[in-house]
């Protein structure tokens, strides 16, 4: 089961979808289009050593709540799913890449999947959250590497790379667009700002 699938169970999805006035569908599609960007933007903090920050921010904004406030009947209060996403991607030009370059592939309003962004990103935050817990002294680093790992397949056929690297190759049978082997050069390589 992919991401797209537990958020669709959860009711997720759909709770998005009502939110921004569009179908399931297109709220499906759209996230199909981001998810990989959002994961990859998670793999890129836990590589840099961002894990106890990132975990700190997602503990600050809510943890678990995170998923909650998207579920919830409540307009989604986006602005933590900014800052998630600011933590993540570095900047607004990166996130705007991300939704430009989903709505050429989907053909969805890149303004409408700009408005998806911070959503997803507090459904991944939050599921990660959830699954994981906030255990102390660097749980989520493991964490991280075990949520993002499962979800995208469990099994690689990369070479293993060790840590979260290693677990996350399923991701890059979803993402290497350009197949060189490295799919992530191609979501993280469409904005030069996120490298550093």
């Amino acid at each position: 089961m992919n991401l797209t699938d537990i958020f669709e169970q959860a009711g997720g999805l759909e709770s998005m979808a009502k939110e921004l006035g569009v179908s399931p569908g297109v709220a499906q599609q759209g996230a199909d289009a981001l998810l990989p960007a959002i994961l990859g933007g998670f793999k890129k903090q836990a590589q840099g050593g961002g894990l106890e920050g990132l975990g700190g921010l997602i503990g600050q904004l809510g943890g678990g709540g995170l998923l909650d406030s998207v579920l919830g009947s409540q307009p989604t209060p986006v602005g933590q799913g900014n800052e998630v996403l600011g933590q993540i991607f570095g900047s607004k030009d990166v996130s705007r890449t991300v939704a430009g370059d989903a709505a050429a592939k989907t053909g969805l309003d890149a303004g409408l999947l700009k408005k998806m962004l911070p959503m997803l990103a507090m459904m991944v935050a939050g599921y990660m959250a959830k699954q994981g817990g906030q255990s102390p002294g660097g749980g989520l680093g493991g964490m991280l590497g075990n949520v993002l790992g499962g979800l995208v397949g469990g099994g690689s056929s990369a070479p293993a790379a060790g840590g979260l690297a290693g677990s996350l190759g399923g991701l890059g049978k979803l993402i290497d667009m350009n197949g060189d082997g490295n799919p992530l050069d191609d979501i993280l390589g469409m904005a030069g700002k996120m490298r550093g």
